[in-house]
């Protein structure tokens, strides 16, 4: 549900695949809902400005700021912040460090998106790098991944930070009292793994004020085995695109095989109600959205490949963080842990 209270938010139109079409159409999707936002949106006039006409209802609740700019998909990191100032997605995020919107949300380039918002928003103390934060469905409810992409390469540090960033988002926004974390490996035995799991399980152990769980395996990301799931952002991404294509592919696979005989058409009759429920929590687009957890601000990234339906989920994740006032709660919670417990990750 969408938050009570006037938010405004910080959209980079021109990150995405099929920006900046999805980018407005995300939004209104979410005005339609009734929902009090006002939006900044930074993008090209010429290809924004008549998208924004389309929907003369809403045009109030759009304040577009003109920028030529932006970071294409393919773009290295330190090209993108050096030769582009003035970026679609620099100014969304300056945006929230100015304070002038809540939250930034873009489905453009993640290594840019992470490189500009750890620049211009600053991590927590004790944070090297933030970490793309994301829940999936489980057979238990939900289960937090992170990181899934940001962060291709880690040390033993980064994870460990990744689980007291993942305790302190468990218990502040999850609502989880002592949520379980569980470090991605090829195996549960203690002994498996490279030297990167190895190092951060040694410290996780040592670290009793956390529900570590251990070691845990592919197949327990989906079985909900842990509240959180810690990995390096190249195993994550890896990890929730294998979960993704799996679903589209059961999905295709039981399609054909209804299809084949008028006992399977007639079976879908019946079963339909049921299709429908399994098709909605599977459908990657309601849990699209995923937080940039360890910055001092809110900053949601959309996949890229997303389309309006699945934007407009991403906003409603940016604008329940700034409801809940995420920020400065993980922020002084985070503080606390690290100080009450001398950890120096």
């Amino acid at each position: 549900k969408s938050p009570i209270m006037t938010f405004v938010l910080s959209l980079d139109a021109m990150g995405g695949d099929s920006a900046p079409h999805i980018v407005i159409e995300g939004a209104v999707k979410v005005l339609a809902e009734g929902a009090p936002f006002t939006f900044l949106v930074f993008g090209d006039a010429q290809k924004v400005s008549p998208l924004i006409s389309n929907y003369p209802q809403y045009q109030s609740a759009f304040k577009l700021i003109h920028t030529d700019q932006a970071i294409t998909n393919d773009m290295k990191v330190v090209a993108a912040i050096r030769s582009l100032p003035a970026s679609s997605m620099r100014l969304a995020i300056d945006a929230v460090a100015k304070g002038e919107a809540v939250a930034v949300v873009s489905a453009g380039n993640t290594g840019a998106y992470m490189a500009l918002s750890k620049l211009l928003l600053k991590t927590f103390q004790g944070v090297d790098r933030p970490a793309l934060a994301t829940s999936i469905p489980t057979l238990t409810g939900q289960s937090l991944v992170m990181d899934f992409g940001a962060n291709v390469e880690c040390t033993p540090e980064n994870l460990v930070q990744f689980a007291i960033m993942g305790h302190v988002f468990g218990q502040r926004i999850l609502k989880k009292k002592n949520p379980s974390i569980g470090l991605l490996n090829v195996g549960t035995e203690d002994v498996k793994g490279n030297a990167v799991v190895q190092e951060a399980a040694q410290t996780l152990r040592t670290l009793p004020q956390l529900n570590y769980y251990g070691f845990v395996e592919g197949d327990d990301v989906t079985a909900g085995t842990t509240d959180i799931v810690v990995t390096d952002g190249f195993t994550g991404n890896v990890a929730l695109k294998t979960i993704e294509g799996t679903a589209k592919l059961i999905q295709k696979m039981l399609e054909d095989s209804l299809r084949q005989s008028w006992r399977g058409k007639l079976g879908y009759l019946i079963a339909k109600p049921a299709f429908r429920l399994l098709k909605k929590r599977m459908d990657p687009r309601l849990y699209n959205g995923a937080l940039f957890l360890g910055l001092k601000g809110i900053a949601v990234k959309s996949h890229g490949g997303m389309d309006a339906v699945g934007f407009a989920n991403a906003i409603r994740v940016a604008a329940s963080l700034a409801a809940d006032a995420a920020s400065g709660q993980i922020a002084a919670d985070l503080e606390n842990f690290l100080t009450q417990h001398k950890v120096n990750p």
